[in-house]
C-alpha cells in the first residue's frame, strides 16, 4: 500500500505525525478509511476508535475525542480535543467519569448542562472501550 502523511494533532500535542497507509476514524456518519490519494475531503470527528496502520502493518489505536479530518492534496490533518492510546488510559478513572457523566445526566438540569454530560459519558464510554478492546 501507498503511504501518506499523517498529523494528527490534539488541543494539547501531537499525537502522530509521520507516515503511514491508513486511517480509520469515527465520523457521523460511522467509520471514515482514508488511503493514499483520496479525494480532498473535511469532516467532522465524533469520539471513538481511531486506527492509523503504518507502512510495517502495526496499527495504532487511540480514542479520540470531537475534531475535524481534513485531507487536501495528499495530506491527511487531524484536529481533535484529545487522543490517548489505550495504555495512556487510566481504567479505574476512566470507570469513575462513566459513573459520575451517568449520575450528571439523570438529574434534572437545564439543557446545556445536559448536553455536556451526555459528551462526558459519550467520552468515557469511548475510553472504556479503547482500554479493553486492547487487552483482547
Amino acid at each position: 500500500m501507498t503511504p501518506f502523511q499523517l498529523h494528527v494533532l490534539t488541543a494539547v500535542k501531537p499525537f502522530y505525525e509521520g507516515e503511514c497507509v491508513s486511517l480509520v476514524i469515527p465520523t457521523p456518519s460511522g467509520l471514515y478509511g482514508i488511503q493514499a490519494r483520496h479525494s480532498n475531503f473535511v469532516g467532522s470527528v465524533i469520539p471513538g476508535e481511531m486506527k492509523i496502520t503504518l507502512k510495517d502493518g502495526q496499527v495504532l489505536t487511540a480514542a479520540v475525542a470531537d475534531g475535524i479530518v481534513k485531507v487536501e492534496d495528499g495530506d491527511v490533518l487531524v484536529l481533535v480535543d484529545t487522543a490517548e492510546r489505550p495504555e495512556e488510559i487510566d481504567e479505574n478513572r476512566a470507570r469513575r467519569a462513566l459513573e459520575k457523566a451517568m449520575e450528571d445526566t439523570a438529574k434534572e438540569r437545564s439543557t446545556r448542562e445536559y448536553y455536556a454530560a451526555q459528551a462526558r459519558l459519550a467520552r468515557a464510554i469511548n475510553r472504556l472501550k479503547v482500554k479493553t478492546h486492547k487487552r483482547r
